[in-house]
């Protein structure tokens, strides 16, 4: 794996620089959500795919850094661990996991890119969960857009997902939704 200075290089080399994203460009949203994993002790590999997040295109921004073709240049840059979360994160179908399963054990998860359906073991959920808090988190703290298009629905999602995130990202949530209780009603 590559050192983190040569993991932005090889991101911003991939294009990911050349995207405009909610609050800004996509390599800023996406080093913010590497640095919050980072503050909330994630693992190595989580906070990797955090940096990495969106390479594939999601169903919130379909725009891809990278074909599904360089999967494994990907994982030369960030590791097998963390693409095989950033290919879970990317391939989510929102509409079916989000409306359908979260917050219900296990998590029914479904690919968008093959339409496969199947269930996601503790560790994938887990580390599926903890990415989803970063980005949306990183989001709230660059776009008060965002936070009033979407804070009240997020607060659901957090709440229901919240046994199985770290203490450190339910805190951090918990307390921005304090500062905000409009958005917990």
């Amino acid at each position: 794996m590559l050192e983190t200075d040569m993991r932005f290089e090889a991101l911003e080399a991939l294009g990911a620089g050349e995207f405009d994203h909610l609050n800004g460009s996509l390599i800023s949203h996406l080093t913010g959500t590497f640095k919050m994993l980072k503050t909330w002790d994630a693992a190595d590999y989580v906070c990797d795919a955090g940096l990495f997040h969106a390479a594939y295109g999601t169903a919130g921004f379909d725009d891809k850094m990278v074909s599904l073709s360089q999967r494994a240049k990907i994982a030369e840059v960030i590791g097998k661990e963390a693409e095989v979360l950033v290919y879970l994160y990317c391939s989510c179908d929102r509409d079916y996991v989000f409306d359908r399963t979260i917050g219900k054990a296990p998590i029914a998860f479904k690919d968008r890119f093959t339409n496969e359906c199947f269930v996601l073991d503790e560790k994938q959920a887990r580390d599926f969960c903890e990415l989803t808090l970063a980005n949306e988190f990183e989001l709230f703290l660059t776009s008060d857009a965002f936070v009033a298009k979407y804070g009240a629905e997020l607060y659901d999602l957090f709440e229901n997902i919240q046994h199985y995130l770290t203490d450190t990202g339910v805190k951090a949530y918990q307390a921005f939704y304090a500062k905000a209780p409009e958005l917990t009603q």
